[in-house]
C-alpha cells in the first residue's frame, strides 16, 4: 500500500500545490490589477502564470521524485534528474522572459498614455521592441550555455573550443561580416532615432510605413499592402526619404501640362472651391503659379497640404481629377493637343482641315462669333 500511496502524494501533492499557489497568484494579480487600473504591469504579469506554475512543478519534481520510491525511477534516476535540469532551465528562461516582457510593455504604455507627441512614442516602441529582442537573445544564449554545461564532457570540449578560438574568430568575423554590420546598424537604428514603427518613408523608389524593425532586417509596408524587406544596413548606408521627420504635417503638389491659352486666373479661383469639399485638405495652405513654359504647353503646378501622407495623397488625386474634369467641361481649349498634318502629295504640301471646335472655342473667348 505504502509503494502506492506514496509516489501519489509525492507527484500528486506537487501538481496540486502547484495549481493552488499558480491560483493565489493570479487572483492576487487581479485584485491588484481591479485597484490599480492605471497601471498595466499587474495585468500583464497574469501572463507569467503558465510558465510560474511549470518553474514551480519542475523545481518541486526534481527535488522530490526520488522519494517515490519507484524501482523505475531508481533504476532512471540520473536521466531523469538531468531532464527535470534541463526543462527548469527552459522554464526559467521562459518566465524570465514573460517578466521582462511585462514590465518593458507596461512602461511603454504608460509613456504612450502621457506623451502627446506621435513621433517620440513612435520612437520609443522601436527602442522597447529591440530591447525586447536583445533580451530575449541574451537569456536564450545563456539558458542554452546552462543546458550544455549540464552534460558531461562539456568542459573538455569547451577547453578545445577556447584553444582554437583564435583561428574560429578569424574566420567566423569574416564570414559574418554582413551579420554583424546588420547588428550595429539596428542598434544605431533603434538609438540614433533614424527611422521608427510607423515613419512614411520612400525607399528605393517606394512609398510606405514601416512596420517591423528588427536587429537585422526592416519591413516596409506599401500602399498596395506588399511588404518590403530590407537589411537595416542599407537604411545607415544609403540615403532615403523619412517622411515623419518634423512632424507629420506635409505638403504636395499636382501638376497640370496645359495649353497656353489656359485660363490660370480662373483656376486659381477654382482650386479653393475643390479643396474645400475635399475632406483630407487641412486648410493649412494651397497655391497654383505657372512654373514652366515649353513651345506646345505651360506647366502649372498645384501645391496643397495635408495632415500626414495618406491624406496628401487623397488630397492630390482629388485636386488632379476635379481640375481635369473643370477644364474639359468649361474650358476645353485648355487641353493640350497635339498639332498634326496630312503627308505632302506630288511636292505639294495639302493645308491642314479646319479645326471648327477649336474655332469654336477661340470665339467664344474673344467675344466674336
Amino acid at each position: 500500500m505504502e509503494n502506492v500511496l506514496r509516489p501519489l502524494i509525492v507527484l500528486g501533492g506537487s501538481v496540486v500545490l502547484t495549481l493552488l499557489l499558480g491560483w493565489v497568484l493570479d487572483l492576487l494579480l487581479r485584485r491588484v490589477d481591479d485597484r490599480h487600473p492605471e497601471t498595466p504591469l499587474w495585468g500583464l504579469l497574469r501572463r507569467c502564470r503558465l510558465p510560474f506554475q511549470v518553474v514551480l512543478l519542475t523545481a518541486l519534481l526534481r527535488g522530490s521524485f526520488r522519494e517515490t520510491g519507484w524501482q523505475p525511477i531508481e533504476v532512471h534516476e540520473a536521466g531523469i534528474g538531468h531532464v527535470l535540469s534541463l526543462v527548469l532551465i527552459g522554464a526559467g528562461a521562459w518566465l524570465v522572459t514573460r517578466n521582462v516582457s511585462a514590465v518593458v510593455e507596461s512602461s511603454y504604455a504608460r509613456y504612450a498614455s502621457s506623451t502627446r507627441d506621435p513621433a517620440r512614442v513612435r520612437r520609443v516602441r522601436t527602442q522597447v521592441t529591440l530591447i525586447m529582442r536583445i533580451v530575449t537573445a541574451i537569456v536564450v544564449v545563456v539558458a542554452a550555455a546552462a543546458m550544455l554545461l549540464t552534460f558531461p564532457g562539456m568542459e573538455k570540449l569547451g577547453a578545445s573550443m577556447l584553444a582554437s578560438a583564435g583561428i574560429i574568430g578569424i574566420v567566423a568575423g569574416v564570414a559574418a561580416q554582413s551579420t554583424l554590420g546588420n547588428l550595429f546598424a539596428g542598434f544605431q537604428i533603434a538609438f540614433g532615432d533614424m527611422v521608427r514603427i510607423g515613419d512614411t518613408v520612400v525607399v528605393d523608389g517606394e512609398w510606405g510605413v514601416v512596420e517591423e524593425v528588427t536587429l537585422t532586417f526592416l519591413a516596409v509596408r506599401t500602399w498596395d499592402e506588399r511588404r518590403i524587406t530590407m537589411p537595416v544596413s542599407y537604411f545607415t548606408g544609403k540615403p532615403f526619404e523619412n517622411w515623419s521627420r518634423g512632424g507629420v504635417q506635409m505638403t504636395g503638389t499636382v501638376f497640370f501640362h496645359l495649353d497656353h491659352s489656359a485660363p490660370v486666373g480662373l483656376m486659381r479661383e477654382k482650386l479653393p472651391e475643390i479643396l474645400g469639399d475635399c475632406t483630407a485638405w487641412d486648410g493649412r495652405d494651397w497655391s497654383l503659379a505657372v512654373t514652366d513654359t515649353t513651345p506646345t504647353t505651360i506647366l502649372v503646378r498645384a501645391v496643397v497640404t495635408a495632415k500626414d501622407a495618406d491624406d496628401l495623397w487623397t488630397a492630390r488625386c482629388a485636386v488632379r481629377e476635379q481640375m481635369i474634369a473643370w477644364l474639359y467641361e468649361k474650358h476645353p481649349y485648355a487641353l493640350p493637343r497635339v498639332s498634326t498634318a496630312p503627308a505632302a502629295r506630288d511636292g505639294v504640301s495639302v493645308p491642314p482641315p479646319r479645326d471648327e471646335t477649336h474655332e469654336g472655342d477661340t470665339q467664344a473667348r474673344t467675344g466674336r462669333g
